[in-house]
């Protein structure tokens, strides 16, 4: 039985639709645009380029590249130029293992050389003080028994009286100068009030007693303290300023 052919129709080649693009020019041989042709791109095109470019958070130097492809009308470059200027360091190489050197064989001295140094020597024996056992003994006893150290305690009690003895002692005679002028003015002030008599016996026998100590201690002086208060001394009678 003979079998029939069917001719099928040729199959119609499937092409993609054309891709709305933009002109870029006829590409040469190189991927690139033909010289006098350079690509337009459209102001969309180069808003969705800033987006992208914030969106990787590109450098300045890397957007401003970009930015310049763009305005010359030069295709987009697939990786960036390498703008680093460093050298690779070469991986240094760990250092050859190097055979130690044996010392030198000692040098001999002779026995006069070494025995002219002072290598041979001794230092001086210096005996340190010494301490009466005894005495540290009683101290002892003494810090148990009382908990205080006699010693702190004297050392204390020098410093003390060093102290007082420099400590000038005051003038006598310059307090019996001031305690005098004190009644002085006290008795000026109940003279003004009104109220002296009460008290002027009291004030010159308490100031003739103290100008009696004055005289005492220096006469001289004393003579001339009282001439001075004999002179300028409030209403009264001077003569009770003597003894």
């Amino acid at each position: 039985m003979a079998t029939a052919s069917v001719s099928c129709p040729p199959a119609r080649s499937r092409r993609s639709p054309p891709v709305a693009m933009e002109a870029l020019g006829t590409p040469g041989r190189g991927g690139g645009s033909r010289p006098g042709r350079s690509a337009q791109y459209s102001p969309g095109t180069r808003e969705l380029l800033r987006a992208m470019m914030e969106e990787l958070k590109l450098t300045h130097s890397q957007r401003r590249y970009l930015m310049d492809c763009v305005k010359r009308g030069n295709a987009l470059p697939l990786q960036w130029p390498s703008t680093s200027s460093k050298q690779p360091v070469p991986a240094s190489s760990p250092p050859a293992c190097q055979p130690s050197r044996l010392p030198a064989r000692p040098h001999l001295r002779p026995a006069k050389v070494c025995q002219a140094g002072d290598a041979y020597t001794r230092e001086k024996f210096k005996p340190q003080p010494t301490r009466d056992l005894e005495k540290e003994k009683q101290r002892l006893q003494n810090i148990l028994a009382t908990g205080k150290d006699e010693v702190e305690d004297e050392v204390e009690r020098v410093l003390v009286r060093t102290k007082e003895e420099e400590i000038p002692e005051p003038d006598r005679f310059e307090e019996l100068v001031n305690e005098i002028q004190d009644r002085r003015e006290f008795l000026a002030q109940m003279e003004a009030l009104g109220q002296d008599k009460e008290y002027k016996g009291i004030v010159l026998a308490e100031i003739s007693q103290k100008m009696h100590e004055m005289e005492i201690i220096d006469k001289k002086r004393s003579e001339e303290i009282r001439k001075m208060m004999t002179k300028d001394f409030p209403g009264g009678n001077k003569s009770d300023l003597h003894d």
